[in-house]
């Protein structure tokens, strides 16, 4: 008696024979395998062609650490994975580019499958039949897409294999059952596979950078700019240069990466490389004026930071006349500030102050902008203008100051100070403090002592001189400067204090001397202060003479 089992086992293989499209689609089915970098192999998994020019679909988790891998089409030909396109870590699906000349592809379904719908599982190399199923569950993820339960047993390695409709198209890519020999499958969209892409974020992606295989660019041009400006702190100098090579070969007539390569070869000192680059990037039709623009301020960056490099073409002259160019193609404030740079460097500051003066009602007016502006009638001398460019710059900030205000305000006390205007800089001094409370060092009490000193605001450069000292004990300058104070207005005993303190710290530093010579003299004790005026003399302090010949008589 033949049994009901055998019956249905018959009727399913006769199905799976009847199907036509088996031997077709079974040319596009291949093996995954992966290595590390030792060629150790790591994995392997199924997969399948879905585009003609060698785009596949497979399982993640076997590239996982590789550095290379190869498909094993149904001829038993082996090709190498050329290109990452796309991968999901957490649904176990990859999207590849083999190395080959002409691919078979399998048709994706363009809807999913229903419950209930007769489903088929192509094993490789199966060539005249498929192994039925039928769909348990069709759950939606991310609101466009299929997950599948199949009620079928995968077979061994059947992860990554296609599971396809009754016309012989996608449908899904199997994933790793919940046990072997389950009678339940999973399948996710292969919709969503090949949907899989890289975007200009993706090379920070923690499943892309686990695979050691070369990724793609984005297609998209913008995406892809933002990958190429993302990779230089993701990348190493090897792979960054790479990955721009790959750019350029992209998109040839996309200016920006000729730009950043040239960036690159002049920081390996490439200069005719870099300008090779340039000059084509200024060749292409569009942006001219942004090419231009990069041009004068690569060509400047070099001669700043490298002027012992010698290019002879790369003169300021000629990044001024890339900035002009720019200019003349597009009137920007920005590459009139660009001029006013090159100028400045010149020593030509009349004519870089004359640019600033167009710029100060520009989209370009900012803080930044008066300082510079500032900086330059400081080199002509007019102190006037540099302190008024300075009170402009800080008068963009409103009060109460937030902490962006505090570098502006520090500058203009600075300056206060070389203008003799004392008092004015410890305000700016005590509001920069406020803001900066936590970050203010030594060095700034010092700072503010000298200011307060200038302004005769003697008890309060006394108090931030301790707390300089307090905060560096080891800086026998604030010992002799506080030291220095307190003879000005007659704390001797201090003074005489303070000088001992700085002797024992470096008995060789003679302003320690200096000053305790001085205070004994001045509180009466001449015989003891002349000693260690001496003392001051022969450790080559010259001001020490003057105050031997007037208090050792």
């Amino acid at each position: 008696m033949i049994s009901l089992s055998f019956i249905i086992c018959h009727l399913s293989f006769s199905v799976a024979q009847a199907q036509p499209w088996v031997k077709k689609v079974s040319k596009s089915v291949f093996t995954l395998k992966t290595f590390d970098a030792a060629g150790t192999l790591l994995g392997s998994a199924g997969g399948v062609f879905v585009g003609e020019q060698g785009e596949a679909l497979s399982a993640y988790e076997p590239l996982r650490g590789a550095a290379r891998a190869v498909v094993i089409d149904a001829a038993g030909k082996e090709h190498p994975v050329q290109l990452i396109l796309g991968v999901n870590s957490t649904y176990d699906v990859a999207k590849l580019l083999v190395d080959m000349k002409k691919s078979q592809p399998v048709a994706v379904a363009p809807q999913a499958a229903a419950q209930g719908e007769a489903v088929w599982l192509l094993p490789y190399r199966a060539t005249k039949s498929a192994l039925p199923g039928t769909v348990s569950k069709a759950e939606t993820f991310m609101d466009d897409y299929a997950y599948y339960t199949v009620r079928m047993t995968l077979p061994d390695e059947g992860v990554g294999l296609p599971l396809l409709n009754d016309q012989g198209q996608l449908i899904g890519l199997m994933q790793q059952p919940a046990a072997q020999g389950d009678s339940l499958s999973y399948a996710v969209s292969a919709i969503f596979a090949d949907s899989l892409k890289m975007s200009g974020l993706s090379i920070n992606d923690p499943a892309l950078r686990a695979i050691g295989i070369k990724k793609a660019l984005p297609d998209d041009v913008r995406q892809a700019l933002l990958t190429l400006f993302v990779a230089p702190s993701t990348l190493d100098s090897v792979a960054c240069a790479e990955l721009v090579n790959d750019f350029i070969l992209k998109f040839p007539n996309e200016q920006e990466g000729y730009v950043t390569r040239a960036r690159m070869a002049a920081d390996g000192s490439r200069y005719a490389d870099a300008d090779a680059d340039m000059q084509r990037a200024v060749s292409l039709g569009e942006k001219q004026d942004e090419a231009h623009y990069n041009y004068s301020r690569l060509i400047y960056q070099v001669l700043m930071l490298h002027p012992d490099s010698v290019y002879e073409p790369w003169t300021f002259d000629k990044a001024m006349a890339e900035a002009e160019a720019a200019y003349a193609v597009q009137p920007l404030p920005l590459y009139r500030q660009q001029q006013a740079y090159i100028l400045y460097t010149q020593k030509r500051f009349s004519e870089a102050s004359a640019i600033y003066d167009q710029l100060y009602h520009s989209d370009l007016r900012s803080p930044e902008l008066f300082v510079e502006a500032a900086t330059c009638r400081l080199m002509m001398g007019d102190s006037v203008q540099h302190l008024a460019l300075l009170d402009s710059a800080v008068s963009l900030f409103s009060q109460p100051y937030l902490k962006e205000a505090a570098p502006y305000i520090l500058t203009r006390a600075q300056a206060r100070m070389q203008a003799g205007k004392y008092r004015d800089a410890v305000t700016d001094l005590n509001d920069y403090e406020k803001l900066m409370a936590m970050q203010v060092g030594d060095q700034f009490y010092y700072l503010r002592f000298q200011a307060e000193q200038g302004g005769r605001m003697f008890q309060l450069a006394l108090n931030d001189i301790a707390k300089a000292i307090s905060m560096k004990p080891s800086e026998e300058l604030y010992y002799a400067e506080k030291a220095s104070l307190e003879v000005r207005v007659g704390l001797y005993d201090d003074a005489i204090a303070t000088a001992r303190q700085c002797i024992d710290l470096v008995p060789g530093y003679s302003d320690g001397h200096l000053f305790l010579g001085l205070a004994l003299c001045l509180k009466g004790d001449k015989a003891e202060g002349v000693k260690s005026l001496q003392r001051a003399r022969e450790l080559g302090d010259a001001q020490a003479d003057g105050l031997i010949e007037k208090y050792g008589k």
